[in-house]
């Protein structure tokens, strides 16, 4: 059986580790757009829980963002 680079000699295939990286960068762009949308709901209607669901989703996007960076530090030999 051939190797995998072999068998696509362009080797376009995405790793595990590059998947899980584009992943978590990919939910901490969400967590700010969320962010931002809630935030917004604030402005217009004033109702408290799209201030804590904006803060929510701030706080959610920085331990994302936290874990993607020690995520990358750790398996950057992988």
């Amino acid at each position: 059986m051939a190797a995998p680079a072999e068998r696509n000699p362009r080797n376009t295939e995405m790793g595990l580790r590059s998947f899980h990286l584009l992943f978590i960068a990919l939910s901490v762009l969400l967590a700010a757009f969320f962010a931002a949308w809630a935030g917004g709901q604030y402005q217009l209607e004033h109702e408290p829980i799209y201030a804590v669901t904006a803060a929510g989703s701030l706080l959610g996007g920085a331990g994302l963002a936290i874990y993607g960076t020690r995520f990358q530090r750790k398996t950057k030999s992988f």
